[in-house]
């Protein structure tokens, strides 16, 4: 404990020097307590599993606030001094620019990043997919899908890696990190099971989306996503887009169009009206409302009914 005393204390100088001018807005909210890991989230599924692994051990901080859609995430200059004190960054490489940028200038050294340890699939990989469909998120991405939280088995194995990842911080109390984690595997483990259970025998198998994020959740459970847009869920589709999903949402009977919480839910509704479907949200739990409702395993829950209900499941 000592120890990280003393690196928490060396760390807060180092961000000091290093943002000259910026002292009062840097030092600012970071909650910084001896007998407590400070742990940087870069948005909200990744401070949920680093709250239920670390507990009341970890202090964590979400850089995305409630109601904010985390893609085009900017950092003011509290929000780098928090990365700069940080002694565990958590964030998902390729998802957040300037989260990866902030990483890179400033805690190289005690980042962990999620694609480390859970492979992203390729974003054209499974489902509808169509030529240049993803195009500029395809090129910011890599080609890779970032969304992996939307299947809970993969989630769970960030999870154990990241009680790892705190063990090695706070080795006194690596066995809490450890158990914590376990905890949460077991819950995630029963929540692909209610959603393998509950999508099992189904009418349809394809949901159209507003923002094709879905690809974990149908590669896991044998459904088909077709995205008005690609991975960037603001980008404005072609009008040639919105014909062809039209078309296919005519051939494959979809009763309902899903959009999400943090973007407009306008082409939605112009695909819905078209086809005579009714629309309803379909959550990507990139981050949470601006009321807060809820936690990531409530919105999968509801997420699984609005699915059944949407696909005629029985």
């Amino acid at each position: 404990m000592i120890a990280r005393t003393r690196f928490r204390a060396l760390t807060a100088a180092t961000a000091l020097l290093a943002l000259t001018g910026l002292t009062a807005c840097s030092t600012e909210g970071t909650g910084a307590d001896p007998d407590r890991v400070d742990v940087v989230a870069a948005f909200y599924p990744l401070q949920f599993v680093a709250e239920r692994v670390g507990g009341d051990a970890v202090t964590v901080t979400n850089l995305a606030k409630p109601g904010a859609e985390p893609h085009d995430l900017e950092l003011n200059p509290r929000q780098v001094g928090q990365v700069s004190e940080a002694e565990l960054v958590f964030y998902l490489k390729g998802f957040q620019p300037a989260v990866d940028e902030a990483v890179a200038q400033n805690a190289a050294d005690r980042a962990f990043d999620v694609t480390t340890v859970a492979p992203l699939r390729d974003a054209t990989a499974g489902g509808h997919d169509h030529e240049g469909e993803d195009g500029h998120a395809e090129e910011e991405n890599g080609g890779k899908d970032p969304h992996l939280w939307l299947d809970p088995t993969r989630l769970a194995t960030v999870a154990d890696k990241l009680a790892e990842r705190l063990g090695s911080v706070d080795p006194d109390r690596a066995a809490d990190y450890t158990g914590r984690a376990r905890t949460l595997r077991g819950e995630l483990e029963k929540l692909d099971t209610e959603y393998a259970a509950g999508l099992k025998t189904c009418q349809r198998r394809e949901i159209v989306v507003s923002h094709a994020a879905f690809g974990y959740l149908t590669e896991r459970y044998q459904l088909e996503q077709i995205g008005l847009t690609g991975l960037t869920p603001d980008t404005e589709p072609a009008p040639q887009r919105l014909a062809e999903v039209a078309r296919e949402a005519r051939e494959h009977g979809a009763t309902t169009i899903f959009f999400e919480t943090l973007v407009s839910p306008k082409v939605a509704e112009t695909i819905a009206a078209e086809v005579g479907a009714k629309t309803a949200v379909l959550d990507p739990i990139e981050g949470l409302s601006a009321d807060g409702g809820g936690d990531y395993l409530s919105v999968m829950r509801t997420n699984l009914t609005t699915l059944r209900t949407a696909l005629g499941c029985s």
